[in-house]
């Protein structure tokens, strides 16, 4: 997701578990990616918070869908936010193994990923980095180092990118 020459980071920390993050997850496809993406660098981060039981397994198989076919992560991203709702702890591992049969990944190495250790380091090193930079809600979102945090407006949002220096 990211322009060809950009100068501009609109850095993301999102929790996939999070109906705030599936929100802004909307409003970063149907409005920030069409009028910006040519010009600016979008960049997903895990930031999966402790209160959400099923979060940091979605952030590993995140992982696991790009180390297998990098272009679909974005679309597994997507579907986990937008079908948030039906979702569980119970049944997590059933949907993934069902978008990855769906999507040609096999669906029991996706399943044993979410024991792989180095998914778990990959994710804990999103969830450092954004504690870092300060981030305990989500979604957060920097724009040229400006955070948004949680809820907030398209307008907001583009203002920061049409005011930030390119």
């Amino acid at each position: 997701m990211s322009g060809a020459h950009s100068r501009l980071r609109v850095v993301i920390f999102e929790d996939l578990q999070c109906p705030d993050s599936a929100a802004f997850g909307i409003m970063l496809h149907e409005k920030l990616l069409p009028k910006y993406a040519s010009r600016v660098d979008f960049e997903r981060r895990d930031f999966p918070l402790p209160k959400h039981d099923w979060a940091r397994a979605a952030a590993m198989a995140s992982r696991y869908i790009a180390s297998v076919k990098p272009d679909l992560n974005v679309e597994f991203r997507d579907y986990v936010l937008v079908h948030q709702p039906e979702i569980d702890s119970y049944n997590f591992t059933e949907i993934l193994a069902h978008f990855a049969k769906q999507h040609g990944i096999d669906p029991e190495e996706a399943i044993k990923a979410l024991e792989n250790a180095e998914l778990d380091a990959a994710v804990q090193r999103d969830i450092d980095e954004g504690t870092a930079r300060g981030v305990s809600k989500t979604p957060t979102v920097f724009v040229n180092g400006q955070p948004f945090v949680e809820q907030f407006s398209y307008h907001s949002i583009a203002h920061a990118i049409d005011s930030a220096p390119m």
